[in-house]
């Protein structure tokens, strides 16, 4: 099932069951999806969703550190249920390694030689591995390889 008609599935379940909170965030998701597909006038695909969510997933982890740090636990609370609810949506994530196969995969088909390389093999990886690992952590293991 595609991504987007799985988030208005679950959307439609959410509105049976009462589940407010749930509807907001699927509801904001799917806002976030249609406010780009009718700014560049076209219809995303699988990818293009799970960057969305993607997206939303980092806004929401940005929110809690900040919210943890200002000593604000209600709201961290709040973005982490989110976070848990959005997280659904995203693929099977992938074990540490299968991730350094796809880096050791990604810097030798770009023929990487050094830190010079790092954008090319980056631009690899984003394509094939979005969302199904942290790019933070790999873009750290890209430099460890890199280096």
């Amino acid at each position: 099932m595609a991504l987007k008609a799985r988030l208005k599935e679950e959307l439609k379940l959410a509105m049976r069951a009462k589940d407010k909170f749930r509807l907001k965030t699927i509801r904001s998701l799917l806002a976030a999806v249609n406010q780009i597909e009718i700014d560049d006038k076209v219809e995303l695909n699988n990818d293009a969703v799970t960057a969305v969510v993607v997206k939303s997933v980092k806004q929401r982890k940005d929110s809690i550190s900040q919210f943890e740090k200002a000593e604000r636990n209600d709201l961290a609370d709040i973005e982490k249920t989110e976070l848990a609810i959005l997280e659904e949506f995203l693929p099977q994530a992938l074990t540490s390694e299968e991730v350094e196969a796809h880096i050791k995969q990604a810097i030798a088909s770009v023929d990487a030689k050094g830190m010079q390389d790092m954008g090319k093999v980056m631009g690899v990886l984003q394509k094939d591995i979005q969302g199904q690992a942290d790019m933070a952590e790999v873009s750290k293991l890209v430099r460890a390889n890199l280096l």
